[in-house]
Formats: C-alpha cells, sequence, structure tokens
C-alpha cells in the first residue's frame, strides 16, 4: 500500500454498521489495515487488503482473509478495536481511521468513540465512519477544518462541558459559547458555502471535549427545524 509517510495512517476495520456505497473519498489512503475481529467482513466491500487481523475471533465466523492473525482470549481486558488501534499505534501510524465505527453494540460503540477522544487528547489525528455517517473529536485547543459540501449536515456533540465553542462555516454559527454537557444545542446545524464549491467548517474549543459528527449529503435527510 501506498501513503503520506508522515503521519502514518492507519484503517481500522471494526464491527460496526458499514452503509454502502460508502462514502470514504474524505478519507486519506492508508499505510497499514487492521481488521478487528468481526470487522474483517468490511475489507471485501471496501476493496481493501488486510495487513493484520486481531482479536478472539468470535464474531467472524464465516469470513476469510489471507492476512495474519494474532489471536487472544475471549476473557481480556481489552476490545477487539483497542487491540487493533494498539497494534498499529506499535507500527508508528499517528492518524487512525475507525471504518464501521456506529452501530451494532452500543456499549462497544460508546467505548470506542470515549476511547477515541482519549487518542486524540494523547495526540493521535482519528477519523471515525461508517460509509455515510462520520466524526471527528474536538478537543480544546486544537483546530479543526472540515469540508463540506453545502448543507451537509452536523452535529457537535458534548461529551463535557464545553466552554468557548466557536463554530463557523455553517447556517447557525457560534462565537466563543459555553454548552452544556449532553446538550441538543450544537446538534443538526448545517455546512454553509454555495453550490459551486465545498465551504469550509472551522471549530475551536477553549475547554472541554466533543465530536463532530457530519452525515454524507445523500443522508442528510434531517434539517433543523
Amino acid at each position: 500500500m501506498t501513503g503520506s509517510p508522515d503521519p502514518k495512517t492507519a484503517f481500522i476495520l471494526v464491527a460496526g454498521r458499514l452503509t454502502l456505497p460508502a462514502d470514504l473519498s474524505w478519507l486519506p489512503t492508508p499505510d497499514l489495515v487492521v481488521a478487528a475481529d468481526g470487522g474483517a467482513r468490511h475489507a471485501l466491500a471496501l476493496g481493501l487488503q488486510v495487513d493484520r487481523w486481531v482479536g478472539d475471533f468470535d464474531s467472524s465466523s464465516g469470513t476469510e482473509l489471507d492476512a495474519p492473525r494474532e489471536v487472544h482470549p475471549a476473557a481480556k481486558d481489552q476490545t477487539d478495536g483497542e487491540l487493533a488501534a494498539a497494534l498499529a499505534l506499535a507500527a508508528g501510524c499517528t492518524r487512525l481511521v475507525f471504518v464501521g465505527a456506529f452501530g451494532g453494540r452500543f456499549d462497544h460503540t460508546a467505548a470506542l468513540l470515549l476511547g477515541a477522544l482519549r487518542l486524540a487528547e494523547e495526540g493521535m489525528d482519528i477519523w471515525l465512519t461508517s460509509g455515510n455517517e462520520h466524526a471527528r473529536p474536538l478537543i480544546a485547543g486544537q483546530d479543526l477544518s472540515l469540508k463540506l459540501v453545502p448543507h451537509t449536515v452536523l452535529s457537535v456533540v458534548a461529551v463535557s462541558e464545553l466552554r468557548g465553542l466557536t463554530l463557523l462555516g455553517v447556517r447557525w454559527p457560534l462565537d466563543c459559547a459555553d454548552i452544556p454537557l449532553g446538550s441538543g444545542w450544537t446538534l443538526s446545524n448545517e455546512a454553509a458555502g454555495n453550490e459551486a464549491a465545498s465551504g469550509e467548517v472551522q471549530a475551536r474549543l477553549d475547554q472541554g471535549r466533543a465530536l463532530l459528527v457530519w452525515h454524507s449529503p445523500d443522508a442528510a435527510t434531517r434539517r433543523r427545524g
């Protein structure tokens, strides 16, 4: 596989939902592809060659891959996704793209999203997607910029109390706003821009942690009312 050597990018295939056809055009090219147990089923659908396959293999029955396996016991202290991420980090990857990140078991999804925030706070570049739904962690002091098609539905999900949230390039901009934990105030916004070109959405946070979530345009059927 080819890709930019700096940063080194890993795709982590996890066992959540993957909506097809998947919109992965916004993602970087992977240098390494790691399948986490049942996430291996996404490889064929996406035409990806898996480099490593890790997990306890309790959810990948019927899936065949020509990839080296790292087998762990079912009674373990980490999820298969955490094991896959650790493998990618050990290989020198600093950008992790979790594919199949949403849907499936809620407890696993919640743990993955919270773990993604922790990795971002540790300096990793984290991306999450399920094909038509995508997310990036928004961490205090780290500016986030995205090019989005006009009218793309996006939300800032406050995972803690937020201080000084600035959001530009959207229909309802914010300037140093304070957002309560779990508030619906920052849900279902829209990317601005014009029909001829994608617009740039910019987000910054003084204190707290959040997820910036958006939907591919063909899935963006919900509007703020």
